[in-house]
């Protein structure tokens, strides 16, 4: 929800802020960096320490780092605060790995699935409820908003969250010396970059999507905020295609599913476009495969990643979604700086087509490796 809740009013506050769209873009791309930056500490921390006293921890620091942003009165300051609230990254880290701890491997790309269905009904409504809060009382109550639910969701999880890691490494020493063993696995690799060049594409998205409404296709915020939740329909349908059938079809072809749905679907929006048919709605049409593509990949990428090394599953967890969202950050940030140069949509079209095709070409290896191993 922070990251997409205020992509509509993005037009209004840099007018507020007396600024530049590409300054005002940082927001997402430098929020997606800290992201990236806060998931390498957050998954051994909680590796060492636990689940639940880092899960509270930064769910308050989120909490007061969405007042900061709400009374912020400068634009460096903005940001500063924006940093600081993507702690609530906590959230992405510690459900994957929570997952692993109760959920034995061959299930969990089944139960990520499902986890992650839920979670796609979020950015479905997150720019919508963003844009009538903007309507009813201003940007600046949307961060309002989203210290009330830090707070709301940090006492939930005080009242409910059990500690899972039953198996907590006994020190950063002793946990560094096993990194190796993590990083030296091809695998591992071959999982996080799949995952990582797969949200990529929607992450560019997120970064270049509010220029192409509200710019190249002069859409009112009113029409854009409905469009910016198209790709979460298709993220919905694909995970729960992942909790239903990742078991039976394996993890490994559910992956190259959704990344063969991600190069068509983005292939068909250029080809669309470039044919004099380009319109908004075709652009966030075929952003649906986007979404789809991303719902079959993710879980299953995820729950290959994790299952390398299960006793380091937060450690992975952790460098897994560092390179998942540090990769979306610089490709956000890429898309923004393109669209600029007066292309329309084109720029942010091929970002993520090029994205989408690394995805493919990661997990192809991934397979090829198998073989080999299993040939071996």
């Amino acid at each position: 929800m922070n990251m997409s809740i205020f992509l509509p009013s993005l037009p209004v506050m840099t007018e507020a802020f007396n600024t530049e769209y590409g300054v005002m873009q940082l927001s997402i791309s430098l929020y997606l960096a800290c992201t990236a930056l806060l998931q390498i500490l957050i998954g051994p921390l909680s590796d060492l320490y636990g689940r639940r006293p880092v899960v509270l921890g930064a769910l308050s620091i989120f909490a007061l780092a969405s007042l900061g942003c709400y009374a912020a009165p400068t634009i460096e300051v903005f940001l500063v605060f924006r940093m600081i609230a993507a702690c609530v990254a906590v959230g992405m880290v510690m459900s994957r790995a929570i997952v692993r701890d109760v959920v034995p491997m061959a299930e969990s790309a089944s139960t990520m699935g499902y986890v992650t269905m839920g979670m796609s009904l979020v950015p479905m409504f997150a720019p919508t409820i963003g844009g009538f809060i903007d309507e009813l009382f201003g940007w600046r109550a949307i961060f309002l908003f989203a210290f009330a639910f830090g707070i709301g969701l940090a006492l939930l999880c005080w009242a409910d969250q059990g500690e899972t890691n039953t198996e907590k490494s006994a020190s950063l020493v002793a946990q560094v010396r096993d990194y190796p063993e993590l990083f030296t696995s091809p695998r591992f690799w071959g999982y996080a970059l799949s995952a990582a060049f797969a949200s990529g594409a929607f992450f560019a998205f997120l970064g270049g999507s509010p220029y192409v409404a509200s710019v190249v296709y002069e859409l009112p915020s009113t029409t854009s905020r409905y469009l910016f939740g198209v790709p979460a329909v298709g993220y919905f349908a694909g995970n729960l295609f992942s909790g239903r059938y990742s078991v039976r079809i394996g993890v490994n072809r559910m992956i190259l599913i959704g990344c063969i749905l991600l190069v068509v679907g983005l292939t068909g929006s250029l080809i669309v476009t470039a044919a004099g048919y380009g319109s908004a709605y075709v652009f966030f049409g075929f952003c649906t495969f986007v979404g789809l593509g991303n719902g079959l990949v993710l879980p299953n990428a995820n729950a290959g990643l994790l299952s390398v090394r299960p006793h380091l599953a937060g450690t992975a967890s952790g460098v897994g979604g560092a390179i998942m969202i540090g990769g979306g950050a610089a490709l956000a940030a890429l898309a923004g700086a393109l669209l600029e140069g007066g292309q329309g949509s084109f720029p942010l079209q091929w970002v993520m087509l090029l994205s989408a095709v690394a995805s493919l070409i990661a997990i192809l290896l991934v397979m090829r490796r198998e073989r080999g191993i299993l040939e071996a």
